[in-house]
């Protein structure tokens, strides 16, 4: 995602913040049994709500990497043959899950602006035999697709990580079909999170400092054209760090969960 200059705070350094996203979320690549700020892998996913069944069809090596915040594939009900967009696709479990659900029919473009994400999903996917899914270098502001061209927009975990939501999901409600469906899963707020958070690119890279209060995320869905149909909170999700786990408590950090349609 670009760091934008109209959105972000203006204490932040936008050239670190969007270096520290990157940096973190190539070593999510590379060396996901590290320690982050965030849970991450197989036990966390299962946590969450994904079908064991379904991850036992998809390479290992992308559930390792797998730093998602939530679940909605249950929300976004893909049909074979559709057609479907990933938002921040990291190593690519999201869009493996996808690519199943859609079929040899359907089709899956992943989009993520951390090469070392790409070309592991990339590697993985063809490892695995997968031809109705590719990895695309790019930012969720500006995707690269023609209007009302996708049945389903997903992503998960990442919109936080944008400094200019509301143009995420301008251009979201851009690429779907009418009557097309945005799923996603992220970190909102219940309090507006001051500048001491807020302008803190390592919370910001974590998840944290960059999370919208939760009225505020949702005006900016609706403002885009898009109707929430189901909004849900993911009490299982938690921060690992002390730091990040102080913020949570105090700003009512949490994950939710979200289905809306394009009118």
């Amino acid at each position: 995602m670009a760091i934008s200059a109209q959105a972000t705070p203006a204490a932040v350094n936008r050239t670190e913040l969007e270096e520290r996203v990157k940096a973190m979320y190539h070593e999510v690549a590379q060396t996901p049994d590290h320690d982050f700020h965030f849970e991450m892998g197989r036990g966390l996913a299962e946590r969450l709500g994904y079908d064991p069944a379904a991850l036992d069809r998809i390479p290992a090596a992308a559930i390792d990497s797998f730093a998602g915040v939530g679940h909605f594939f249950d929300l976004v009900a893909l049909l074979p043959g559709e057609s479907v967009l990933d938002l921040g696709s990291g190593s690519g479990m999201d869009s493996l899950i996808a690519a199943l659900a859609v079929g040899a029919e359907g089709r899956v473009e992943g989009l993520d602006m951390t090469e070392a994400q790409r070309e592991k999903a990339t590697r993985l996917a063809r490892e695995a035999g997968f031809t109705n899914v590719d990895f695309h270098a790019g930012y969720i502001e500006s995707p690269s697709f023609p209007d009302d061209s996708i049945d389903a927009v997903i992503s998960n975990g990442v919109i936080n990580l944008s400094a200019d939501k509301p143009r995420v999901f301008a251009e979201a409600a851009r690429v779907l079909k009418p009557g097309g469906r945005l799923a996603l899963a992220d970190i909102v707020t219940e309090k507006p999170l001051p500048e001491s958070v807020s302008c803190n690119a390592t919370l910001w890279a974590a998840c944290i400092g960059g999370a919208l209060q939760q009225d505020a995320y949702r005006a900016a869905i609706e403002s885009a054209g898009l109707a929430i149909e189901a909004w849900r909170e993911h009490p299982e999700y938690r921060f690992l760090t002390e730091s990040a786990q102080g913020a949570s408590s105090t700003y009512g950090v949490k994950s939710i969960s979200l289905l809306a349609i394009k009118r």
